[in-house]
């Protein structure tokens, strides 16, 4: 893996994620039942990721209450990990796979797993907590994790105030993985294949020519 020292949320960190699939958004390239989605969704996924690679910044998305009460509750739940677990957990900002074609954006690192936390509404970690294991929605996220860091193990960590938090450890599967990677590679020689294309019919795009200048890099 490749460690990008960078800040979650800032503009280094948006550039980084638009190179290449990731982590978190691996339902738009696979399905819950873990095959490789067809049609508008994976097309509509190449776009915002090529257009959002093109311009160097982030396409605006609503951030409601929810989301950022998650952020906000996120800083207080890793501190209370590392007590309850007695570690520290190194905060890194993206990580990417040795042939950069997947990342993804831990909530920390352990010498032998990585972490994700979610800070969810209460009836949805009460939801997760009856389950007792990683929520559906999140297992390609965690194995994605997995599989662009070489660990073994992760733990995913529900957390909310005046609640039982869930802390689950999860182990690698091969077989998940294993699709991962298949729908991966596809997408990043596709993505590859259309960027190449746009440069060539329209040119240096302003993301690059900002490498140079900060003429046309405008957010």
């Amino acid at each position: 893996m490749k460690i990008i020292d960078c800040v979650q949320g800032t503009t280094e960190w948006f550039a980084e994620r638009a190179k290449c699939a990731t982590a978190s958004e691996l339902n738009c390239l696979i399905t819950p039942k873990l095959d490789l989605r067809t049609g508008a969704m994976p097309h509509t996924y190449l776009c915002r990721k090529l257009a959002e690679r093109w311009i160097g910044r982030p396409i605006s998305d609503y951030s409601g209450g929810a989301m950022e009460q998650g952020s906000i509750l996120e800083d207080e739940a890793r501190p209370w990990y590392e007590l309850r677990h007695k570690c520290d957990v190194q905060k890194v900002g993206f990580v990417v796979s040795d042939d950069g074609s997947l990342g993804c954006s831990p909530d920390g690192l352990l010498a032998d797993r990585g972490l994700e936390i979610k800070c969810p509404q209460e009836h949805t970690h009460m939801k997760w907590l009856l389950c007792g294991e990683c929520p559906e929605e999140h297992v390609l996220q965690v194995q994605a994790g997995m599989l662009v860091t070489g660990f073994g193990e992760w733990d995913f960590v529900s957390y909310c105030r005046a609640m039982p938090p869930l802390v689950v450890r999860v182990v690698r599967d091969p077989d998940v993985q294993r699709v991962i990677q298949d729908a991966v590679e596809e997408f990043s020689a596709l993505m590859e294949r259309e960027w190449r294309r746009l440069k060539a019919e329209y040119g240096e795009p302003p993301s690059e020519r900002a490498l140079k200048t900060d003429d046309d890099f405008v957010f």
